[in-house]
């Protein structure tokens, strides 16, 4: 196995972009060794840095045969055995392991069978190993190199110092170092590539390259695709087509103004929670099936609700069960940039911070369904007050006339003979709403005149009466 040599330039890079997918600090050899070997063999490779504790800080460790020999017998001792690579630097007191892509997958160590997952090295299940094996020579999106494409005319330097300043690493002369330590790029046949996560995060016009990883949001009338009101397809890199979402979202969605006394500033409130709306999106962006060419990200504003979904259901080995508490990454290189720079705060918690804004404003639950798509709906709080308060506007205006009918009927109790306009008179009404009110009731069957209009008389049918009597008791 070659492996390329770590340069004092690129270990200083190393120590300050921290701990990630591809990259793992130890102070020292221990037990948990074998457990990091096997799943950096199980993933897309990585290289292990002995003499560095979790603050990204040179602690050093002894340079002996013995230290040697046991890391050896370790990735030995692993099943099948892990080929690893052992390169020291003397001027840190640093031993760095390089394990590639295992060739003979999944690996397993005395602790179990482990699988990287951003920067931690995460204990798989019998359903985790079964779909591993079942897609075993698929090639992940993320990682696949774009030999079509020459790097340097490619990337956009805006773009990646843009990253760095939110990643807070500083910017670096030696660019390919950098972006392989990212996840973004990687070597082949001695020439240096963009792999497609560099392409969505650091490239121009990824869209070109990428035809099919826009982001589409619409907003519709009514609560049906019938008619269009606005339509957005965003072609920026995925942190530009998440925040844009989130500017789409804002505009369409409705906002209350609340003034604290802690401030005389008044604070603008989503009717959703943007904490929510964000975790969505990026969840999207995030975990969607890249391989799918036929469908996008969509976003989708309606009356009742926001949905937000993408192509590609449960990643294989994630059992419905463990759903939101467990994670599995369908594309774990985009997720480690994600991570770098605070878009994810921790793997597989996006679920749960999602229900937990929604809780907290007191928003009504999140739907989520997958298949072969998988799909947040979110219940807009605003329609759902609409539809009460037109709900209760109807009640309110019903028993008003029942309040009305009954006092019409009493008025003609004591006084079979009176006229509409001593109704009117009486009631507090115009004679044109008693005329009306009186309408109704002979279309009901509960009065009826007898008699000509002059010397005539009202009379209530009795069985009506009745029934009135009985409704307004349930009431």
């Amino acid at each position: 196995m070659r492996y390329r040599k770590t340069t004092g330039e690129e270990l200083a890079l190393v120590l300050e972009e921290g701990e990630g997918y591809s990259l793992e600090f130890k102070q020292n050899v221990n037990s948990d060794l074998p457990k990091e070997l096997v799943a950096f063999a199980n993933a897309s490779g990585g290289r292990i840095f002995i003499g560095v504790n979790d603050q990204n800080k040179i602690v050093g460790c002894a340079f002996t045969n013995k230290i040697v020999s046991q890391i050896q017998t370790m990735a030995a001792a692993c099943d099948p055995p892990v080929a690893i690579e052992i390169e020291k630097l003397p001027q840190h007191n640093i031993i760095v392991i390089h394990i590639p892509e295992g060739v003979n997958r999944p690996h397993r160590c005395n602790k179990g069978f482990y699988l990287r997952n951003g920067a931690n090295s995460q204990k798989m299940t019998t359903l985790d190993i079964t779909a591993f094996i079942q897609d075993e020579g698929r090639v992940r999106f993320d990682h696949q190199l774009r030999l079509d494409l020459n790097w340097i005319e490619t990337l956009d330097e805006n773009r990646l110092n843009h990253f760095l300043q939110l990643a807070k690493i500083s910017q670096k002369t030696d660019m390919k170092n950098l972006l392989v330590n990212l996840g973004a790029g990687d070597y082949k046949d001695g020439q240096f590539y963009f792999n497609q996560t560099g392409v969505l995060f650091f490239s121009k016009e990824p869209s070109l390259r990428l035809f099919h990883v826009n982001v589409i949001c619409a907003l519709f009338k009514g609560t049906t695709k019938a008619y269009i009101l606005d339509r957005k397809e965003l072609t920026g890199n995925l942190l530009e087509n998440v925040e844009d979402t989130l500017i789409f979202l804002k505009k369409h969605l409705q906002l209350r103004w609340e003034i604290t006394s802690k401030s005389t500033r008044r604070k603008e409130i989503l009717e959703l929670p943007e904490v929510a709306l964000r975790e969505a999106v990026i969840n999207a962006v995030c975990h969607r099936d890249y391989l799918e060419h036929g469908a996008q990200v969509m976003v989708e504003i309606f009356d009742d609700r926001v949905e937000i979904y993408n192509p590609g259901g449960l990643p294989k080995g994630l059992p419905e069960k463990d759903f939101g508490r467990r994670s599995i990454c369908r594309n774990p290189n985009i997720a480690d940039l994600l991570l770098r720079c605070d878009y994810i705060e921790k793997m597989g918690s996006g679920i749960e911070r999602i229900r937990e804004a929604l809780k907290k404003e007191s928003s009504p639950k999140v739907k989520i369904e997958y298949n072969t798509m998988f799909s947040l709906v979110f219940l807009r709080p605003t329609y759902i007050t609409s539809q009460e308060s037109v709900k209760t506007r109807e009640e309110t205006r019903e028993e008003t006339r029942e309040e009305t009918r009954e006092e019409i009927l009493s008025q003609i109790r004591m006084d079979p003979k009176i006229t509409m306009a001593r109704l009117a008179e009486q009631i507090g009404l115009t004679q044109k709403g008693i005329e009306w009110q009186i309408t109704q009731m002979k279309k009901q069957g509960l009065l009826k005149r007898i008699g000509h209009r002059k010397g005539g008389h009202w009379k209530i049918l009795k069985e009506e009466i009745k029934k009135i009597q009985k409704n307004n008791k349930r009431i």
